[in-house]
């Protein structure tokens, strides 16, 4: 069970995140249509390992762009971290 709650709260801080993420003005609209479909994904009520590789595979896709910003950047790549250990 606590193992659970640390999963959740995990969950939670990558959500507020990709929050912060989506409010940044300098993120490319694209960018934050994907952030807010993460989140939706992140929120389903499903199996966790389905989410969560559903989230990385976006995820993946959003660094990538060309477009962000280089501390954006490394704030998809620390997320993509959290993300990975929850696997």
């Amino acid at each position: 069970m606590n193992n659970l709650k640390m999963v959740n709260k995990e969950i939670e801080g990558v959500i507020t995140t990709l929050s912060e993420i989506k409010e940044d003005a300098t993120v490319p609209k694209n960018v934050k249509a994907k952030m807010q479909e993460i989140i939706g994904t992140l929120e389903e009520d499903t199996i966790l390992s389905i989410k969560v590789n559903k989230a990385l595979n976006n995820m993946e896709e959003i660094a990538a762009d060309v477009n962000l910003q280089p501390y954006t950047r490394t704030q998809i790549w620390n997320v993509i971290s959290i993300l990975e250990k929850l696997q």
